[in-house]
């Protein structure tokens, strides 16, 4: 109990945190199994012992993160930003290649590698929730909008695109739905939806048309088809993940016990929410659902209780990107989506993407820190 006495802000949400690292642990232990064979002779304790690690690692940069005070994100957003254009920029040119696709920088010396999309995704919220504040008064005219908003969004989703067409989709949904909720007038979100489904139709003619003009594009077009198509030789991926949620049934078959981890790929990341309930059941897979909406619920009271627009706006984009995310994930398992490529928050195996989670989880409750300690302040001057 005095753990909890060094663990400020929301409670709970600490607690939702530990819950779904602690069942990320066990899963991943399993699912690993197939890499540990083809990678490191069996050995899955080595996955084990470096995800563990990352997870620990996390929790304690939630933990110096939730101790600066909210407002400190604000100047952070403006340096963030303007540095996530040139690093995204490095990533499409010189970054290291996987499927097709420059995502990743590596770290030297260390040998990992990390997305720079997480970081560009992370500094454009805390920009967007910046200029919400502080250019209010100035976004009740579209040119405003397109200049302070609009470009810096459409900049940052157009670097992330080519090499990433799911995280850039994601995050300028995430900033629409900032937009809103920051009382951006409905008829220009109306005008900036439909250019967006115009685009959409457009990029989707000349992806079926043309293909090879993009990187991308053909990929794209075959991960559509197949989805739409919707055979078993087509989206193997997806027909393995219903085998393991219609093999799991209710209890699932316990820990340990998956058959599908040796055929699904990516069974201890992008699709480690089928191997969860192959393993623990249907009612599992629902109580992760209702942990991830419980959260949501957290970070709806903590943008409720913030007095200061900048800390309601922040914790609103950030718990909407880290939610929306979980859903898509696990619509994806349970073949609703095209495979996206979305890990789930918190469960699914990484590196610095967990820790990248981990910091705006603590943003977060830095936001509900500061929440407390201003009813705390009140109930003293009363």
């Amino acid at each position: 109990m005095k753990l909890l006495n060094y663990l400020k802000g929301d409670k709970v949400i600490w607690t939702i945190m530990f819950l779904l690292s602690l069942l990320s642990i066990l899963v991943v232990y399993s699912a690993v199994v197939t890499l540990a064979h083809k990678f490191q002779q069996g050995n899955a304790e080595y996955y084990l012992f470096k995800h563990v690690v990352i997870i620990v690692l996390g929790f304690g940069l939630t933990y110096v993160f939730h101790k600066i005070k909210y407002t400190t994100f604000s100047r952070v957003a403006q340096i963030g930003f303007i540095l996530s254009i040139p690093l995204l920029l490095y990533t499409l040119l010189k970054g290291v290649s996987a499927g097709e696709a420059n995502r990743w920088l590596e770290i030297p010396g260390l040998g990992l590698t990390f997305q720079t999309s997480d970081i560009a995704k992370l500094m454009l919220l805390m920009y967007v929730a910046r200029v919400l504040t502080t250019k209010q008064d100035q976004l009740g005219e579209f040119k405003s909008l397109f200049r302070y908003l609009l470009l810096p969004i459409g900049i940052i989703c157009a670097l992330i695109l080519p090499a990433n067409f799911s995280t850039a989709a994601l995050l300028f949904a995430n900033c629409l739905f900032l937009m809103f909720v920051g009382r951006v007038k409905l008829k220009f979100m109306f005008y900036i939806v439909g250019s967006c489904l115009v685009f959409a139709l457009l990029l989707g003619v000349v992806i079926y048309q043309f293909p090879n003009i993009i990187p991308r594009g053909t990929t794209w077009k075959a991960r559509i088809e197949n989805f739409s198509k919707g055979d078993s030789k087509s989206n193997y991926q997806s027909e393995q993940a219903k085998i393991a949620i219609a093999s799991g049934g209710v209890i699932g078959k316990g820990p340990g016990n998956s058959t599908q981890r040796a055929f699904l790929p990516q069974a201890s990341s992008d699709f480690i929410y089928a191997i969860i309930i192959e393993e623990y059941g249907l009612l599992t897979g629902f109580v992760m659902l209702f942990l991830y909406m419980i959260f949501f619920f957290r970070g709806i009271r903590i943008i409720r209780d913030s007095d200061k627009p900048f800390a309601g706006y922040l914790a609103a984009g950030l718990t909407f990107s880290l939610v929306f995310q979980a859903l898509i994930n696990m619509a994806v398992a349970v073949n609703l989506f095209p495979v996206t490529g979305q890990p789930l928050p918190l469960v699914s195996m990484g590196g610095t993407s967990i820790w990248f989670t981990c910091i705006a989880i603590g943003i977060i409750l830095s936001v509900s820190k500061s929440n407390e300690d201003k009813e705390v302040e009140n109930l003293e001057a009363a």
